[in-house]
């Protein structure tokens, strides 16, 4: 029997190829992001952390009429055991409240693209029998945020479309884990200052190996962030809309 393949989606992510290192010996690896052809250095990364095999292949999430093809084709590459969805931006907040294209992209890439990405893996795994998808929901969607409600009202309905795939996929053989991070210190947020409970993406991509492992459904990153956001949720209005990004 085959071992499945472990397909980052968004394939230069710092957190996508840190889950694929540690997931990646013996197995192959698919890594699918926009001008596939310049992964060298990743697809290097990947190879020296135990990979059988790398392969890349192009992927745009903004073009949903190509969501399904392009699966499809990766699936024709061999099973599937563990896809990440590690595509996303932050976007600009000051900017998205005056320039309503630019709040547009941000729901289109961190919301919108993910359900079509979603909907079609849930299709192909559910054929397949058997699979594991990694959502990355934020803290930032648990509870809006006046200092960055468009990136978090993003992932607020990711996490919940996410919440809903994941008991419809219950008893198909295919799992959903849903990832809810703090502030992650990296290439995506640099130059700002880190939030309290920050964490890296080799340690985000440690908690998700060990959930995967577990069988686990959801898992904060770090754990001490789900207390903490069940005390912010009790928070009145008119703090909460003071709070900080």
């Amino acid at each position: 029997m085959s071992v499945g393949s472990v397909v980052i989606l968004g394939g230069r992510s710092e957190i996508g190829l840190e889950i694929a290192a540690r997931l990646a010996p013996g197995r192959p690896v698919i890594l699918a992001a926009r001008r596939s052809g310049d992964l060298e250095r990743e697809r290097a990364g990947v190879l020296a952390a135990g990979a059988t095999s790398v392969e890349t292949v192009e992927f745009d999430a903004d073009h949903l009429a190509d969501h399904g093809r392009v699966l499809s084709e990766i699936v024709e590459l061999g099973p599937i055991d563990v896809v990440v969805l590690a595509f996303g931006i932050l976007g600009d907040q000051a900017r998205a409240e005056t320039d309503a294209q630019h709040a547009v992209n941000v729901i289109h890439t961190d919301f919108v693209a993910q359900v079509g990405v979603l909907t079609h893996l849930a299709q192909l795994l559910r054929a397949q029998g058997s699979g594991r998808i990694v959502v990355f929901s934020s803290v930032a969607g648990a509870r809006v945020r006046r200092a960055n409600y468009v990136y978090g009202s993003a992932k607020a309905g990711l996490d919940g479309f996410a919440s809903g795939l994941g008991d419809a996929l219950h008893g198909s053989g295919v799992r959903l884990l849903l990832v809810r991070p703090g502030f992650v210190i990296g290439q995506m947020t640099e130059g700002m200052t880190p939030a309290p409970m920050s964490s890296t993406p080799g340690q985000v991509a440690d908690a998700v190996v060990k959930a995967l492992r577990r069988g686990r459904e959801r898992v904060w990153v770090p754990g001490m962030l789900r207390p903490a956001i069940f005390v912010m949720r009790l928070l009145p209005q008119a703090i909460w809309r003071r709070m900080p990004r």
